[in-house]
């Protein structure tokens, strides 16, 4: 089997916390259809080390220039102070989404990184949800009639979510990447967000 990449982007700042379900998951194969289908990489600015939000430091394992999206499976773009503060040291990494996003790849953005989406312009005729509503009116985007109340958004192949909604957020990235069988995700979905006991009975058999 030839495994594919999920690529997570990390910058300084970003937001360790909203990734680490989706991240953690890919590569544990537990439960999954087709178990180590997927590995996931770290992209950065450049392959010099970035800190986290939480003081986590990382070595990239590549960087942006160097990614080719023929060459991945998904692009997965945290949050972080910067796409705030300053948006335009990470608008390499919306670019980069478009391009994704031109060549059929999915992405998957949460918090500040839907922020970098709508400023793009890649959320301005497709369903998505965000922190706020209010939050992505901020950035001047044209898609605020296509903005859900939602824990997470999928739609043509991009992903979208707030900055507490972590497990939906993760649960969106399995259903894109066909990672369980819908039954297998919706009890990880009600384990890991609701701590339902009956969801484990349904883990341990698969």
């Amino acid at each position: 089997m030839n495994q594919r990449t999920v690529h997570v982007a990390v910058y300084d700042t970003y937001a360790d916390w909203e990734v680490g379900h989706a991240a953690a998951h890919i590569r544990n194969g537990d439960f999954q259809i087709e178990p180590g289908r997927y590995g996931v990489r770290t992209v950065g600015p450049t392959t010099a080390p970035v800190t986290s939000m939480g003081g986590l430091r990382v070595l990239p394992d590549l960087a942006l220039a160097d990614l080719d999206p023929a060459d991945s499976a998904m692009l997965i773009l945290p949050g972080a102070a910067a796409w705030d503060e300053s948006p335009e040291t990470l608008a390499p990494f919306a670019r980069t989404a478009r391009a994704f996003i031109d060549a059929a790849v999915p992405v998957a953005a949460i918090c500040g990184g839907t922020a970098g989406l709508a400023r793009e312009g890649l959320l301005d005729a497709r369903p998505h949800t965000s922190a706020v509503a209010d939050y992505l009116a901020a950035t001047g985007y044209a898609g605020g009639g296509h903005y859900r109340d939602a824990d997470a958004v999928r739609a043509d192949g991009v992903i979208t979510a707030g900055p507490t909604d972590q497990v939906a957020f993760a649960r969106e990235v399995f259903a894109e990447l066909g990672l369980y069988r819908p039954e297998v995700l919706d009890a990880w979905f009600r384990l890991f967000a609701r701590s339902d006991p009956s969801a484990f009975g349904v883990l341990a058999s698969a």
